[in-house]
C-alpha cells in the first residue's frame, strides 16, 4: 500500500490531504475529521483507522484537513465552507483518478459535513462514526453504516437514535465506550471491513 501527501486547490486556498493507495481500486473513500476548534485533524486516530480500513477494502482512501487546520488555508466556517472543501477534494480526485465509485465517511463533526456532502453528490456508501447530531443540523442520509459508543458523552446515543429512528437506520453500538473509542479502534476496523466487504 502506497502512502502520499496531496495539496489540493480549494475555495479558501490549499487543502492538505493524505492518501492510502491500495493499488487496484474499487473506489475512492473520503474521510472527514472531527471539529477543528476542538483539536480535530486528519491525524485523529478514528479517522486514520477508517482510512486504513477502506484502503484494505480496496479504496483509494483520502483524509484531509478542513480549512484552517494543519497546512490547509482559510478559517473555520461552521460546516458551510468545510462542505465546500470536501466537494473540492472530490472534484480533484475525479479529475485525477477517474469516475470511481465514491464512499463518504466522517467522524463526529466530519459526519455532519459528509451528510451535507451526500446531498450534493450521492455516494455509493456512507459510513458515519458518532456523527454530531443535535450539535448541528445533520441532514438525512441514505442507508448509512452508523457506528456509535454506548457511553458517548459528547453525542449521546439517545440523540443518535432520535435522528436515526425516523429514517429507519440501524446503529452499531459499541458497549462501554465513549466518543473517542479509546481501545476500540480494532473493533471499528472489523465492523467496517465486515460490513463493506464485497
Amino acid at each position: 500500500m502506497d502512502q502520499y501527501r496531496l495539496e489540493i486547490e480549494g475555495p479558501a486556498g490549499k487543502i492538505e490531504a493524505h492518501a492510502y493507495d491500495p493499488g487496484k481500486r474499487r473506489g475512492i473513500a473520503l474521510i472527514a475529521h472531527p471539529h477543528p476548534l476542538f483539536g480535530g485533524t486528519m491525524e485523529n486516530k478514528v479517522v486514520q483507522t477508517l482510512a486504513r480500513s477502506f484502503s484494505e477494502l480496496g479504496y483509494l482512501a483520502v483524509r484531509f484537513n478542513f480549512r484552517g487546520v494543519g497546512q490547509s488555508e482559510g478559517a473555520y466556517d461552521e460546516g458551510r465552507g468545510e462542505t465546500l472543501d470536501a466537494l473540492a477534494v472530490i472534484e480533484h480526485l475525479k479529475k485525477t483518478e477517474g469516475d470511481l465509485p465514491l464512499l463518504l465517511s466522517g467522524f463526529s463533526f466530519g459526519g455532519f459535513v459528509q451528510a451535507k456532502v451526500s446531498q450534493e453528490i450521492e455516494p455509493e456508501k456512507i459510513v458515519l462514526v458518532a456523527p454530531a447530531v443535535k450539535k448541528f443540523d445533520v441532514p438525512s442520509v441514505r442507508e448509512p453504516l452508523l457506528i456509535h459508543g454506548e457511553e458517548d458523552d459528547v453525542i449521546p446515543l439517545s440523540d443518535l437514535f432520535e435522528w436515526a429512528r425516523p429514517q429507519g437506520h440501524a446503529v452499531v453500538v459499541l458497549p462501554g465506550t465513549g466518543h473517542f473509542f479509546h481501545g476500540r479502534l480494532t473493533q471499528i476496523k472489523k465492523i467496517v471491513i465486515e460490513n463493506l466487504r464485497d
